[in-house]
């Protein structure tokens, strides 16, 4: 097990005036990032630091402790993500198709077919089709109900290997609903990619019980160490950040 260390030398204290950690010691966080005894991991440490850059960047993903973001679930969150955003930009969506492809090779992966996860995933994974001159499908989060009924769009075969692509993960279950789409029709599913995750230990005992190894550009984790870098947010905003990710761990 590998693990990053985040220090605050000073103790931080919330708008309560409550110290999170002893004040003595300071609050020291430890981020588990990458377990090789998962099939969830990160591609590569520098690659994640510059892909959380890069979205800080463009705001594909912003952080804002003190005026929480609403999700369509209802969570109150201090950070948001939208991947999509990356299309705008070509150098950093090039950025993102390549390292995905350097990933699929790193991993040994031969795929016949690429996939996308609607909606986020279909132009993430076009591109890297497009590249590699493969076919391209893409899979729906459930059969449309009319027409052909189809939720898997494009030509899949049975006994074709697949890797999946997908823009964001955060519990993983309709991610893994595209993974038992294309088993059901018969592919090998040898992988998914995602630019993002929350790295929910939910999602990578799923993708381990699924038998899906799954890679991602970058994480939550490295995400907040790179905000934390750059003065994007301050040292109490990580203990709002952080108080964040281990109450989804919980839910």
């Amino acid at each position: 097990m590998q693990y990053i260390s985040i220090f605050i030398r000073k103790p931080v204290k919330n708008k309560t005036n409550v110290v999170n950690r002893d004040e003595r010691a300071g609050l020291q966080f430890y981020v588990n990032l990458v377990s090789k005894n998962t099939e969830f991991m990160i591609f590569k440490e520098d690659i994640a630091l510059t892909t959380a850059e890069l979205l800080l960047k463009i705001k594909a993903v912003k952080l804002s402790p003190k005026d929480l973001f609403t999700w369509a679930s209802g969570i109150k969150s201090p950070i948001y993500t939208d991947n999509r955003v990356t299309l705008s930009y070509p150098e950093i969506r090039t950025f993102i198709r390549q390292n995905f492809i350097a990933a699929i090779e790193q991993n040994n992966w031969e795929p016949e077919l690429i996939v996308g996860v609607a909606t986020g995933g279909i132009p993430q994974g076009a591109l890297v089709a497009q590249e590699l001159a493969l076919p391209f499908a893409y899979v729906r989060s459930s059969r449309k109900d009319h027409g052909l009924s189809n939720q898997i769009e494009g030509e899949v075969r049975s006994g074709q290997r697949a890797v999946i692509i997908e823009d964001l993960i955060s519990t993983g279950s309709s991610s893994l609903g595209a993974v038992g789409a294309l088993k059901k029709a018969g592919c090998h599913v040898q992988g998914m990619l995602a630019i993002f995750t929350y790295s929910l230990g939910i999602a990578g005992t799923s993708f381990q019980n699924e038998n899906c190894p799954l890679v991602t550009l970058t994480d939550y984790d490295h995400l907040i160490k790179k905000a934390l870098e750059i003065s994007y947010i301050s040292e109490e905003d990580l203990v709002v950040l952080m108080e964040f990710k281990n109450g989804l761990e919980k839910k």
